[in-house]
């Protein structure tokens, strides 16, 4: 439950979010996670490892057909590779720290 994103009261399963991306035939693995945002709380975005071309603009493109708006990773990341925790699971959790997407107070 606490992966759950709040985009500006919109509540959105990064689940979801992953599932969808998914299915695009560029992408092998995705870790949607929720980005600080000052005005909306938290934004969408995701983390995607490639297995073909795509760029961030044809993987939101691709999402924004599927879904709706507010469920859109407003950044996506393209990696070579997903971090892992300490049990090698994908951390949705402190992914936006670790990729240094959030300033530390």
């Amino acid at each position: 439950l606490k992966e759950i994103i709040n985009r500006g009261g919109e509540k959105i399963s990064p689940l979801e979010v992953d599932g969808v991306l998914l299915d695009h035939p560029a992408i092998a693995q995705v870790v949607t996670f929720a980005l600080p945002h000052p005005k909306l709380g938290e934004e969408v975005a995701a983390a995607v490892v490639l297995k073909g071309e795509a760029t961030e603009r044809d993987i939101r493109d691709f999402a924004a057909e599927r879904m709706a708006d507010f469920k859109v990773p407003r950044k996506v990341i393209i990696m070579d590779e997903i971090p892992k925790g300490a049990t090698g699971k994908m951390q949705r959790i402190g992914m936006a720290e670790k990729l240094g997407l959030v300033e530390n107070a």
